[in-house]
């Protein structure tokens, strides 16, 4: 007991040493801040604790290191300037739903939604559309409980038909939140790009800082894999083998005869298939036997018959010695020859396996295992967020999540006239 106390204390004091020492670096870097140009108020108002702990997480807690990012974010932030940022400047972009924030995950983590057509690019700068990512990040930023302080990112591509455009607009906007958002990233996930998409990715993905992070996907194949999934709640599409227990106990359970044949099932034989074919004559007018034996018709039908014997003929059902009793029967001017010689399993050839060669790659076996894995692993780590990429947008209901000064004129000046219409009407 002594012991276990005496290590909770340990740890209890590790927690303690590392938060006061945490505090520290807060407060040195703030003083590098200082040092170098006193801070404005909204810089103040920036750089807060949980700011200047991101950017030290983000450079190893390295005070200097951490000092110099959050300079160069400060003066970026200044240069756009991100105060004067308003809904109203990007009205076309909110009524088409070009980037939105469509909801929140079960961790309350705003998901944000970037639905741009190709040629959006050619219409506006990259200024012009830096100013509307910023934007939709603060919003984001402003609609995050106070516990959260992460983001996810859908890419919609499947409005552009170029790679390469799609790829000039992907990569700034990761270096974007790299740059200036650092640890703000939860997962991106890039949904139906163009066919060439993945060989471009490819090569850059070493090169870009949020690639882990980042996830290539397609709807569709998500799509068909929930579906599929669903297929077993219902107990039609589960199973399709015949339950005996669900039927009274007879001997026969049902039979079709016509004057050929008759199809009869039971339900002591087999679960998987419960009918046998027997070639008894129903019909009184047909020439030859009218009764054969089960014995001189053959076995009757199992799972070890891999071929059905509904549509066979009768003689490959039959014995080898009773072919002459079926032909007489059924094909009296047909002759048909027996089989006198015996194939020696021995002698029968199968194809030989192709040994791998020693110039192949042991890599090559295990390409696609791990390909599937991963499609796997993203197709899961998509299928939370295939709703918001479903939902249909609402300006409204966006336009409701921004606060003052992001929401425009609408959201400073429609509380001023609803409570100078609260006052008219209570003077009256």
């Amino acid at each position: 007991m002594g012991k276990k106390e005496l290590g909770a204390g340990a740890g209890a004091g590790d927690d303690e040493q590392d938060y006061y020492q945490l505090e520290r670096s807060v407060e040195s870097v703030l003083h590098l801040l200082n040092k170098q140009a006193p801070l404005t108020l909204k810089q103040e108002k920036y750089c807060s604790n949980a700011c200047v702990e991101r950017f030290l997480r983000a450079k190893g807690n390295s005070v200097k290191k951490a000092a110099k990012h959050l300079r160069n974010c400060l003066s970026w932030r200044d240069s756009l300037p991100t105060e004067h940022l308003m809904a109203d400047e990007f009205s076309a972009e909110l009524a088409e739903g070009v980037a939105y924030v469509s909801g929140h995950d079960h961790e309350f983590r705003p998901v944000l939604i970037f639905r741009m057509k190709q040629d959006y690019q050619k219409c506006h700068s990259q200024k012009m559309f830096t100013r509307l990512l910023v934007f939709t990040l603060e919003v984001a930023i402003q609609t995050m409980p106070k516990n959260v302080d992460q983001f996810v990112l859908l890419f919609d591509a499947s409005f552009f038909r170029s790679a390469s455009a799609f790829m000039n607009m992907l990569l700034p906007t990761l270096k974007i939140v790299a740059d200036y958002y650092p640890l703000r990233l939860h997962k991106a996930f890039v949904i139906d790009p163009p066919s060439l998409f993945s060989y471009l990715w490819k090569g850059v993905k070493p090169f870009v800082e949020l690639s882990p992070l980042t996830m290539v996907v397609s709807s569709l194949d998500v799509e068909e894999s929930l579906h599929f999934n669903d297929l077993t709640s219902y107990p039609r599409a589960t199973s399709l083998r015949f339950d005996p227990s669900s039927v009274p106990s007879a001997a026969k359970l049902g039979s079709c005869s016509s004057s050929r044949f008759s199809f009869t099932v039971s339900h002591h034989f087999d679960s998987l298939k419960p009918w046998y074919l027997s070639l008894t004559d129903t019909a009184g007018s047909k020439v030859g036997p009218t009764s054969l034996s089960h014995t001189m018709l053959g076995p009757r039908i199992s799972p070890l018959n891999a071929r059905s014997f509904s549509f066979a003929s009768p003689v490959t059902q039959a014995p080898r010695g009773n072919i002459d009793v079926v032909r007489k029967g059924f094909f009296p001017s047909t002759p048909m020859p027996q089989k006198t010689q015996k194939l020696d399993p021995s002698m029968i050839r199968h194809p030989r396996t192709p040994k791998p060669s020693f110039l192949h790659s042991p890599a090559l076996f295990f390409k696609k295992d791990s390909q599937m894995s991963r499609v796997e692993k993203s197709r899961e780590s998509f299928a939370p967020f295939l709703k918001f990429y479903q939902r249909s947008y609402d300006e409204m209901i966006y336009r409701s999540k921004m606060r003052p000064p992001l929401g425009g004129l609408i959201s400073v000046v429609s509380p001023q006239f609803k409570r100078r219409n609260m006052s008219v009407s209570q003077r009256h």
